[in-house]
């Protein structure tokens, strides 16, 4: 059986107070609608349609690559409307799931198990599955209504229901999984006489159940997995759980964590064994921590790999770069794109390095800017040291060979090339290649002006 998904996607969002669409507002630096698609595809259907409409040209610019099939509701009429939109574009044979772009948080565990109920996987056939919960306050939700012999008869919205039905705490996720051949059948039946005047999915229900079709229903224990996005304080809350959750994993698998509350994991975090994250480091894109490495306070790293044994102290910022065993980062270091450090390299305070390749054992201690340049192995870069890399057009590399001592304040300006075991003097500006084995310097005579005064300031 063809199994194809529709995501609605189209609200307006305005409780989010915003200018971007809210199902982009991210949930661990990924847009709500992105996890949503990423469970489905899990799933493996035969095609993920998103129905979008408020913002809908902004949402699929920001996410271009997103393997989906774009519908358009030109006016947002309601659930049922929404549906409607997509079913030409379904096979009159398919299984048809329905998610919210809103629910960032539901699991694909829970969604196969409701595609088995409708498939009749698990022994009963039934062409129309439930998502359902029990909450404490089920306020804002619509309510299973069930009749005197317990089965499912109808789903009431909050704004319709009546005060009994308002006490009622068993919900509908909004989730649920119905053969394409009903929906077409029920969703033209729909009407809109309703406190939202909209087409309510949701009616569909009472249409089943006035049919006698079998209504199955599944009721997921961790409510959090359904739960909706309205405001900024809900997708806050939802970030906190979801950061909770990867700082418990890390921990259960051996990583130390000095305050799991202040850890952020944007992306995916893999750790070797041993590893110490301190507190309030954010970790962005693909991160691997080889064994025994150490992460300081108030590091981000994003799109990093350090093998075994590296050590980042606070406040430092890597992007994009990759470390070999026993290096030294930081404190206060800015490692951008493209820096590369061979094993026990050492980059100290206040350090920013861009398209930078360390040999073994190469350091720059502090107070340097290194970019556009390769060192061999054993290079000293004294403090105070900028590869002049780039003249107002193009950009030109620096090339140091193994064993060159740099003195404090050098300025080299590329395109150079300075020799193996080379000196450069403390305060040269090299404009040209220097020989290996040799002390290059730019020499500026010191004087001394006889009889020179400061100024003095003036006197009203």
């Amino acid at each position: 059986m063809s199994l194809q998904i529709v995501i609605l996607a189209a609200g307006a969002g305005k409780r989010m107070v915003s200018q971007t669409p809210k199902i982009l507002h991210c949930l661990a630096g990924k847009p709500m609608l992105a996890h949503v698609v990423d469970i489905a595809q899990q799933l493996n259907p035969d095609a993920i349609h998103v129905v979008y409409g408020h913002g809908g040209e902004q949402i699929k610019n920001a996410l271009p690559g997103l393997p989906v099939h774009w519908v358009l509701q030109k006016k947002q009429l309601g659930t049922g409307h929404a549906v409607l939109q997509a079913l030409p574009f379904i096979p009159p044979e398919a299984l048809v799931l329905v998610l919210s772009a809103d629910v960032p948080m539901i699991q694909s565990a829970t969604l196969q198990a409701l595609i088995q109920k409708a498939s009749g996987a698990l022994g009963q056939a039934a062409p129309l599955a439930l998502l359902l919960a029990t909450l404490d306050n089920p306020k804002g939700l619509g309510r299973i209504v069930r009749d005197s012999t317990g089965n499912i008869a109808a789903i009431v919205e909050e704004k319709d229901a009546s005060v009994n039905q308002k006490q009622i705490k068993e919900i509908y996720s909004g989730i649920c999984c119905v053969q394409a051949t009903d929906f077409a059948r029920w969703l033209p039946q729909l009407g809109s006489n309703n406190a939202q005047g909209e087409y309510y999915l949701t009616d569909i229900i009472a249409l089943a159940a006035a049919e006698k079709t079998p209504i199955l229903s599944l009721c997921t224990e961790d409510v959090t997995e359904i739960q909706g996005v309205n405001n900024r304080l809900e997708l806050q809350r939802l970030e906190r759980i979801w950061q909770r959750r990867q700082a418990e994993q890390l921990l259960l698998s051996g990583v130390s964590i000095a305050d799991a509350a202040r850890i952020d994991v944007r992306g995916e975090l893999v750790c070797g064994q041993d590893v110490s994250i301190d507190v309030n480091c954010v970790f962005t894109g693909r991160v691997e921590l080889g064994d025994h490495c150490t992460i300081g306070p108030n590091c981000t790293l994003s799109n990093v790999t350090l093998e075994a044994g590296c050590q980042i102290f606070a406040n430092s910022v890597l992007d994009g770069c990759q470390l070999e065993r026993d290096c030294q980062v930081g404190p206060f270091a800015r490692l951008r794109a493209g820096t590369r450090l061979a094993n026990h390299c050492k980059i100290g305070n206040f350090v920013e390095t861009k398209n930078a390749v360390f040999g073994d054992e190469s350091k720059a201690s502090h107070l340097s800017y290194l970019g556009d340049v390769t060192l061999g192995k054993q290079v000293n870069i004294g403090a105070g040291t900028i590869t002049c890399n780039y003249d107002g057009v193009n950009k030109h590399q620096t090339l140091i060979g193994d064993g060159v001592f740099v003195g404090s304040d050098t300025q080299f300006v590329a395109p150079v090339k300075i020799g193996a075991n080379a000196t450069i003097g403390a305060g040269s500006t090299i404009r040209r290649d220097a020989p290996p084995d040799e002390l290059t310097l730019t020499e500026s005579r010191q004087k001394t002006i006889v009889g020179w005064k400061r100024p003095v300031k003036k006197k009203d």
